[in-house]
């Protein structure tokens, strides 16, 4: 399929999709720039994309792809592509693949979730199937058995993992506790969720001669966002041009043009048409590193922060903070949790750790003197009686919370009930 142009692309939507006829019906006839289109308002997006009545997709639904996006939400979304426009997708980004090191031959075990209408295992199946380096393709999926993971893992000497940062950390952790180790592994392509320091670690432990890597970023709502950039930081990507257009707009929705400003991530594909995506938020808030290249940094949800009563944390501050604190690379994963007890709000740190929990009081006090530090806010709001104070639990990696059907951590988990 051929890249569309923006004004065919905003007219075929405006004739096509009741929902974009609607968001645009105060737009002149021809518009060719987007910032002459409103940002995708999001809520209303999903509310118009039901799979009954749908009054976003420009076609009925006779020959498409369906795969549920959002999971974490507890409603529903769900995004459609026809077969030319998966094949287009899959296949950009296994050209893309390339630029995060896979190479001619290299066996690549795929440990990405499937079913339940979740698209990361067979788009990164597929993405392989179409890269232009010829690669051997081991489909495991994310919920077998560590201990037969591994195994295929020694027999085929498999040298690319590709999985949830969530994923590879269990797995990590099971080898060391086994006392093995898989040094026939080059590298551990992540995607889906971020990859923070703390985790390195224990990584390092499982793979020792292997480097992290992203392997590109997309979701299945937004579609292609970034392919990686060969460096040091695995956060920064290149847009997919010409297949889509991306933006960093600040909070009054204007682009951000200078370097290392933050703001919202906002896409436009130019190839998709059943289920059209103009101006549509990403989710995540990024900065540009180079903009007349498309070059950008990916600097976390755009929504993940937690407000404790009257606090407000950001989850990345918060991650920062502990990997200083923890001076011996003995965390190997963090979590969130917002506690409601006595009729005020609390916020919990878990940490995870491969060693009794008994043994990191000392740590665990560090830590929370460090957050608190930075945090001020929080122990005023403790002692005037607005929130429980700040605590510290200890879990292993493996039990910390993940999303059902995907099996990515949740970064913030919020306990408190709700009506």
């Amino acid at each position: 399929m051929p890249v569309q142009s923006l004004a065919e692309l905003v007219r075929f939507a405006r004739l096509n999709s009741p929902f974009y006829q609607q968001l645009y019906s105060h737009l002149p006839d021809q518009v060719t720039q987007l910032t002459d289109l409103p940002v995708v308002p999001q809520a209303e997006f999903w509310r118009a994309n039901s799979p009954r009545e749908n009054r976003l997709l420009t076609a009925p639904l006779q020959e498409a792809v369906v795969f549920r996006s959002g999971g974490t939400t507890g409603s529903p979304k769900f995004s459609c592509y026809t077969r030319t426009e998966w094949r287009e997708f899959t296949s950009a980004f296994g050209a893309g693949l390339v630029n995060a090191g896979l190479r001619p031959g290299h066996r690549v075990a795929d440990l990405f979730y499937a079913g339940d209408l979740y698209a990361s295992f067979t788009f990164i199946l597929d993405s392989l199937h179409r890269s232009p380096v010829a690669n051997v393709r081991l489909p495991l999926g994310g919920a077998t058995p560590w201990e037969s993971t591994a195994a295929t893992l020694e027999e085929f000497r498999v040298e690319v993992v590709a999985g949830t940062p969530t994923t590879l950390c269990a797995l990590a952790e099971r080898l060391t506790a086994a006392g093995r180790t898989l040094p026939d592994v080059e590298l551990l392509f992540f995607g889906g969720e971020c990859l923070f320091g703390d985790q390195l670690p224990l990584l390092g432990k499982a793979f020792p001669n292997a480097e992290a890597r992203s392997l590109g970023y997309a979701s299945v709502d937004a579609g292609l966002l970034g392919e990686a950039v060969p460096g040091g930081d695995p956060r920064v990507h290149r847009a997919f041009v010409p297949h889509t257009a991306v933006e960093i707009l600040d909070d009054e929705d204007a682009p951000v043009e200078d370097t290392g400003v933050p703001g919202r991530l906002v896409v436009t594909d130019l190839r998709r048409r059943l289920m059209p995506v103009l101006r549509y938020p990403a989710g995540d808030r990024a900065e540009w590193v180079d903009r007349d290249a498309g070059v950008f940094r990916i600097l976390g949800r755009a929504e993940e922060g937690v407000r404790v009563g009257p606090v407000s944390l950001y989850t990345e501050d918060v991650h920062d903070i502990v990997r200083g604190a923890d001076t011996a690379d003995e965390i190997t994963g963090l979590q969130l949790v917002i506690r409601r007890q006595d009729g005020r709000d609390g916020l919990v740190l878990r940490l995870a750790t491969a060693e009794p929990a008994d043994r990191h009081a000392e740590l665990g006090a560090a830590v929370a003197a460090a957050v608190l530090a930075q945090r001020p806010a929080y122990t005023g709001a403790a002692d005037a009686g607005h929130v429980n104070p700040l605590t510290v639990e200890w879990a292993r990696h493996q039990d910390l919370a993940v999303n059902s059907r995907s099996g990515k951590l949740v970064r913030v988990v919020d306990e408190r009930p709700h009506s």
